[in-house]
């Protein structure tokens, strides 16, 4: 055994106390921190906007009920309201482990039943518009009158931010339906 070479301790199976505070040191000083850190400050705020958003609410059946209240009592109430108007992270939680993993998957209140739905939606609009665009591209390369009439419109299209044409894609259909 060199003097370089770290010593095993036998009962753990590792290397001493110095394996563990090292790992320990690599892990927080590379990603891992600023990604802990950023997490739990949008946990913090998300609390903080669930007790604020729903004390107004609490306050008022406090008020009809003429209750007296803490700050405590009324941070309990807040984060366990039945329909809040921000629900707490945890309350998220709770309710996507509900409908994820309680619920029959045939079930509407099923999110997979609605991803399922979503999914479908999504590969059939991909499909369509890899179709679409590979039977134009077969048209303007086998095609000059194509090349010439639809090129300057593609060129011009991709231009435009997608954040622009979405809305006229929606919104031109249904005001020329009336």
């Amino acid at each position: 055994m060199t003097a370089d070479s770290p010593r095993i301790d036998a009962a753990a199976g590792t290397t001493g106390a110095g394996l563990m505070s090292r790992l320990f040191a690599r892990a927080w000083s590379g990603s891992v921190l600023p990604v802990v850190i950023v997490t739990a400050a949008i946990f913090a705020v998300w609390y903080a906007a669930t007790i604020w958003m729903n004390a107004p609410f609490q306050r008022d059946i406090y008020a009809r009920s003429d209750t007296t209240y803490s700050t405590s009592d009324l941070v309990r109430a807040t984060l366990s309201q039945e329909r809040p108007v921000l629900p707490a992270p945890h309350q998220v939680a709770q309710e996507v482990n509900k409908t994820v993993f309680q619920t029959r998957i045939t079930s509407k209140r099923s999110l997979i039943y609605h991803a399922r739905i979503t999914l479908s939606s999504t590969l059939l609009g991909f499909l369509m518009g890899t179709t679409l665009g590979i039977l134009l591209s077969i048209g303007i390369i086998h095609s000059r009158a194509l090349d010439k009439s639809l090129m300057p419109w593609i060129i011009t299209s991709q231009t435009i931010p997608i954040l622009a044409i979405a809305p006229m894609v929606i919104f031109f259909p249904l005001l020329s339906a009336w």
